[in-house]
């Protein structure tokens, strides 16, 4: 039976993959990790050590591969790859972008390697709004400088879904699948549906990009400046360049709203 190792199975994405594939009855699951004793993957799976930026540790992780996903490392990428080539290797799933984007320069190495690929280009994940939590807590409100922007966001579970599916069905070999969340939505109506999951008002002040920068900076270090001006600034799609079916397609479920999403992760604004 083949085996399928997921990458950074304990870090966001990955171990929603790793439950995924269960769920769609996968056996021979390896999971890539930088500490096996604090993994807590389910039973069955078989956790291995290794940590995808440094090479050196994965060789053992590798042997006995038929498919991966990969989560996005471009700074080390073309060894990886490199390396699952040498192991046998033969299907790789990349979460990555467009081949213009930073994130496209993943799924360029992947398609240079030889090897068989599937491309995950998802749109901006719901769990990104997360950055509002302390602003929210201390003075709820939410300070961003365009209420009307708009796009699709994805739930990264859904996101994992499509991996699952990808990983297990040939279907999906040299496609690139643009995901999106069912719902075109403004930054303002994204917050008032957080706030109605909180159930309490939570006020959009738009302001300047220096003072979003400073609200969000406590939140998210020295990346807040890139954030607002490629994120808040720099991000325009139009309705129909957005996939909003793209995941009950591929999986055959209806994917997350945001307001499901919103409800399902509340505590998590207030702790």
């Amino acid at each position: 039976m083949q085996t399928i190792l997921v990458t950074g199975a304990t870090a966001n994405i990955g171990r929603k993959v790793v439950d995924h594939l269960i769920a769609q009855g996968a056996a021979n699951i390896r999971a890539l990790t930088t500490d096996p004793r604090k993994a807590a993957l389910p039973e069955g799976v078989e956790v291995v050590q290794g940590y995808l930026r440094r090479p050196e540790t994965l060789p053992a992780a590798f042997a006995g591969v038929e498919r991966m996903y990969l989560a996005p490392t471009p700074d080390t990428v073309d060894e990886v790859l490199t390396l699952a080539r040498a192991a046998g290797i033969r299907h790789i799933v990349d979460l990555s972008g467009e081949p213009e984007s930073w994130w496209g320069t993943v799924c360029k190495a992947v398609e240079g390697s030889g090897l068989e690929w599937t491309h995950l280009w998802p749109a901006d994940f719901m769990e990104n709004t997360l950055v509002w939590s302390r602003q929210i807590r201390e003075t709820g409100a939410v300070r961003e400088p365009r209420p009307e922007a708009a796009t699709a966001p994805i739930a990264m579970d859904d996101i994992a879904a499509v991996a699952a599916v990808a990983l297990l069905n040939d279907d999906h070999v040299g496609r690139a699948h643009a995901l999106a969340g069912p719902q075109m939505l403004s930054r303002a109506e994204l917050v008032r549906q957080l706030g109605a999951a909180l159930g309490r008002e939570i006020a959009f002040l738009e302001s300047s990009r220096e003072d979003t920068i400073a609200a969000l900076t406590p939140a998210m270090g020295d990346t807040a400046t890139w954030y607002v001006d490629n994120v808040l600034y720099g991000f325009d799609p139009e309705p129909g360049d957005l996939p909003l079916t793209s995941v009950p397609d591929i999986t055959g479920r209806p994917a997350t709203t945001f307001a499901r999403w919103a409800a399902d992760n509340a505590a998590r604004f207030t702790a």
